[in-house]
């Protein structure tokens, strides 16, 4: 499908001025920033300490597998998340 290649994961600001946050969304790439989105697959606080980070992992895997290609700064998030929900099953385990 050429559609999946046109689909990213991206971070869409909401919140007051100088004090962003962000909503973590699936939509295609060509739309603005704070455009229509397909998918809303999480939350992103940077400015609590330490940073507030909330995915949906089980969907944007999904939307991963589907082609959506995440931003540079959305990869690392993912990979936070990753990173802190395996430390927490290690444990508990």
């Amino acid at each position: 499908m050429e559609e999946n290649q046109l689909l990213a994961i991206k971070l869409m600001r909401t919140g007051a001025k100088k004090r962003p946050s962000y909503r973590v969304v699936v939509k295609e790439k060509q739309s603005k920033r704070d455009g229509a989105y397909l998918e809303n697959v999480g939350t992103y606080n940077p400015t609590r300490q330490p940073a507030e980070i909330n995915l949906k992992m089980d969907r944007v895997r999904y939307w991963i597998s589907k082609g959506a290609q995440p931003t540079d700064t959305v990869d690392r998030l993912i990979k936070a998340t990753a990173r802190e929900q395996a430390a927490s099953q290690a444990a508990s385990a």
